[in-house]
């Protein structure tokens, strides 16, 4: 599976842009997205999640229950709005004029109308960034000093450079496809930038996503969508060894920005099929149901102004692309219980199959009932209140889906046991490295601080600077604090706990080879009584299949004396008549006997 993002380009032209243009991004609803450092897309892990996905029901089949991708993991994770109007808009047949008024006359130069879609790649060529790639070993800041020294906008009004950026955003990033081309229906919706602003962008990225995801029965070698977004998801409802929350950034926001890729290649370097396993065999109790506890809605602009629909049924709108929203099947991210349910088939009713029309649309006319629904709120998920745990619902999920789930699998076999040993073991050497090179930056800016204090309390020069002195002292207080509880983390899921770790995997690998040596001695057992049993079997169909040869050896036998007996009395009849025919005197029957007449 191919990802089709582009983001390193994406950040660096953001970040290369002028002021004024990165503010009217910003207020588009982009900003917090574009400050998220880009990381390497886990391919192998995108798609064993993506064989997950099961359309008829728009969620995600995992061993532990309905999963399913909200809003309110939308307003956390990159900060997109997901509240407001929705992306609903206009399709032409032909995009000529809006593309000559909106980017510039240079993108349909030397094209047949209509115009239907526009090469993403013209786009960064028109800046002077065509071709540009992040080398494997070029570093992100050094990608963007060269994105910098290359961008050219030329003589375009502002207006024209940012929708040209967004363009591009919209088919690289947060809208991308299976193809190098966009659809231009995305252009028009650029037209009134203080309009973009109030489009919910996020829902309308996440239902562009569910309606790319494919269905488990139907194979494929790529996806659109904007993938990044469904990594983090999963690290952070399942985390699984492949990402860890990044140093310092633990007040960064959005969600996102926290998390980096890990680098040892032990935990990175692995296939579908290991990922495959370890979803199998993920323990159902470390599932995080609700990871934004104790986040608090101030710091997230997206999360406020959102929250009214995090726990509400919707219809997720991206023009022609009308995607359900079913929250009912993973009430459990709400906190609650989850019941036992019929499990809908919810189809595709509202998708549009067609990628270019013969005539104009407005998707908003012909789907008025639809973006009603959107916005009065949708409808509301009723709690069920007299449930004491979710185990109903998992009794008929685990019938439903049985035949997915491999519940029939007893042990897992022992190469698979030990790559996933492996990774969780890689994972805590990762953790750890980390936890100590964040004790390390503490200290020192432990010892930053004093030192500034110490100065000014030393200096008679320099004013007592009461605000400064207590965000020093607010500084001290924080950092050892951050000192104390790293050293007390540090102490509990140290080395001597990875080596009991490892000693108690060891040993619950120990206990399984037992087993599975027990299992194979009991089968050899069967095995000698099997073959002792077929032997008998065989011996008595030998003795079957001779008698049987033996009758019929007689039958042949007394056929082929019967044919003979009639042969010779044939030859006895015809045999004057020959010796008259055949011979004309003795000497030609001496002949036939001398070998020296020829």
């Amino acid at each position: 599976m191919r990802s089709r993002v582009t983001w390193d380009l994406c950040w660096a032209w953001y970040r290369a842009l002028p002021e004024a243009q990165q503010t009217r991004v910003a207020q588009m609803g982009f900003g917090h997205l574009l400050l998220v450092r880009p990381f390497h897309v886990d391919v192998p892990y995108l798609e064993a999640l993506r064989e997950r996905w099961e359309e008829d029901c728009k969620a995600f089949i995992m061993p532990w229950g309905h999963m399913i991708p909200t809003l309110e993991d939308v307003a956390y994770l990159i900060g997109l709005p997901v509240q407001g109007e929705p992306v609903v808009g206009q399709e032409r047949s032909d995009y000529y004029d809006d593309i000559v008024e909106l980017l510039g006359p240079e993108f349909i130069a030397g094209r047949r109308r209509p115009i239907r879609s526009i090469l993403l790649g013209s786009l960064s060529e028109a800046v002077g960034l065509r071709g540009r790639r992040r080398g494997p070993l070029e570093t992100l800041d050094e990608f963007y000093t060269g994105v910098r020294g290359a961008l050219d906008l030329g003589d375009r009004s502002e207006e024209r450079s940012v929708r040209i950026f967004v363009t591009y955003l919209f088919g690289r990033l947060l809208f991308a496809t299976q193809s190098s081309q966009m659809n231009c229906k995305f252009v028009l919706l650029l037209r009134d930038l203080v309009q973009a602003g109030r489009y919910a962008w996020g829902a309308a990225m996440l239902g562009h996503l569910f309606s790319l995801l494919p269905s488990s029965s139907r194979p494929s070698q790529s996806t659109g969508g904007f993938t990044p977004f469904l990594q983090i998801w999963g690290y952070t409802r399942f985390p699984m060894g492949r990402g860890t929350l990044a140093e310092g950034h633990q007040t960064m926001v959005s969600l996102m920005a926290r998390w980096e890729v890990a680098p040892d290649p032990r935990v990175t370097d692995r296939r579908v099929v290991d990922v495959r396993v370890a979803l199998d065999h993920y323990p159902h109790e470390q599932v995080v149901w609700t990871p934004y506890a104790g986040e608090a809605d101030a710091s997230h602009p997206a999360v406020a102004a959102g929250r009214p629909l995090f726990d509400r049924h919707l219809l997720l709108l991206c023009l022609g692309t009308c995607e359900v929203l079913y929250l009912k099947l993973v009430v459990r991210t709400l906190g609650w219980h989850q019941p036992a349910m019929e499990v809908p088939s919810l189809g595709r009713e509202g998708h549009s199959r067609s990628r270019f029309f013969v005539e104009d649309r407005d998707w908003g006319l012909e789907h008025g009932s639809t973006v009603a629904y959107w916005q009065a709120g949708g409808d509301p998920v009723v709690r069920v209140t007299d449930l004491l745990d979710s185990s109903a619902y998992m009794e008929d999920y685990r019938a439903r889906y049985a035949g997915r789930l491999r519940l029939d699998r007893r042990v897992m076999p022992e190469s698979q046991a030990v790559c996933l040993l492996e990774g969780r073991l890689a994972k805590q050497e990762v953790e750890l490295t980390r936890l100590r090179t964040e004790v390390r930056t503490l200290k020192g800016e432990l010892a930053r601080v004093r030192a500034s204090r110490d100065a000014r309390a030393s200096s008679s020069a320099q004013p007592a600077g009461g605000d400064l002195a207590v965000r020093l002292q607010g500084a001290l207080d924080r950092a050892e604090a951050r000192v104390r509880e790293l050293e007390a983390e540090r102490e509990g899921s140290g080395v001597a706990t990875l080596q009991a770790q490892m000693e108690t995997l060891r040993l619950e690998m120990e206990t399984e080879r037992r087993t599975m040596a027990a299992a194979m001695e009991e089968l050899r057992d069967d095995r000698a009584t099997m073959r002792g049993r077929l032997l008998e079997a065989r011996e008595r169909e030998a003795e079957t299949a001779r008698a049987q040869i033996a009758a019929e050896y007689e039958i042949l036998k007394d056929r082929v004396l019967k044919k003979r007996r009639e042969q010779q009395r044939q030859a006895q009849q015809a045999t004057p008549a020959r010796t008259g025919s055949a011979f004309a005197s003795l000497d030609d029957i001496v002949s036939l006997g001398d070998p020296s007449v020829v």
